[in-house]
C-alpha cells in the first residue's frame, strides 16, 4: 500500500516537473521570438532608410514640424557619439554582452517573465546595432526628436536603441519595485 502511494507521489512530481520544463521551454521560445522580432524590425527599418533616404547627415521628412523628423544620420560611436573613434571596440563589447545574455539568460531572469522579456529586448537591440557596426562601420539612426529650432534635441536613434533603452529602464524600475516589496515595514 505504501509503495503505491509513493509511486503515485513520484508520478505526480514527475508530471509537475515535466509541465514546468515545457513551460520554461515555451517561455524561452517567446523571449527568443521577441529578440528576433526586434532584430528584424530594426534591420528592416534601417534597410528602408538606407534605400529611400540615401544621403547620410540629412533631415528628410518633418513628420511633426518642430518636434519630430525622419533623418538619415550615422553614428560610429555609442550614445551621443561617445567613443566615435572606437567602433570595433564597441562592436567587441556588444558581442561580449550579447554572448553573455545568451549564455546566462536563464540565470539573469531567474524565472521571472518580465525580466526575461526585458533581456530579450536588450539582446535584440544589441544584435541590431552590432550588425551595423560590423557590416556598415557605423549605426544608422533615423528617428529625430527636437524642439522647434533644433536648439533642444535628443540624439537621433533607431529601433535597436529604443529597445535597449526601454529594457534598461524597465529592469531598473522592476528591480526598484521588487526591492520595495521585500523591504520590511517598521512598526512602532
Amino acid at each position: 500500500m505504501t509503495t503505491v502511494k509513493a509511486d503515485s507521489q513520484q508520478e505526480a512530481l514527475a508530471e509537475q516537473g515535466s509541465a514546468e520544463r515545457a513551460c520554461q521551454s515555451l517561455f524561452r521560445g517567446a523571449a527568443l521570438w521577441l529578440a528576433g522580432l526586434v532584430l528584424v524590425l530594426d534591420l528592416f527599418s534601417k534597410f528602408l532608410v538606407t534605400r529611400y533616404l540615401p544621403e547620410p547627415g540629412k533631415i528628410y521628412y518633418h513628420v511633426i514640424p518642430g518636434y519630430f523628423s525622419l533623418v538619415h544620420f550615422r553614428n560610429s560611436g555609442a550614445a551621443w557619439g561617445l567613443f566615435a573613434e572606437h567602433t570595433y571596440l564597441l562592436a567587441l563589447v556588444s558581442c561580449l554582452a550579447l554572448l553573455g545574455i545568451i549564455v546566462f539568460f536563464r540565470h539573469l531572469h531567474e524565472g521571472r517573465r518580465p525580466l526575461a522579456y526585458a533581456y530579450a529586448l536588450l539582446a535584440g537591440g544589441i544584435a541590431g546595432n552590432l550588425y551595423d557596426r560590423v557590416f556598415r562601420g557605423s549605426v544608422v539612426d533615423f528617428l529625430f526628436f527636437y524642439f522647434r529650432d533644433y536648439r533642444y534635441s535628443w540624439p537621433a536613434f533607431n529601433i535597436a536603441d529604443a529597445a535597449i533603452s526601454c529594457s534598461v529602464v524597465f529592469m531598473l524600475l522592476y528591480t526598484f519595485f521588487e526591492l520595495c516589496k521585500k523591504k520590511p515595514v517598521a512598526r512602532s
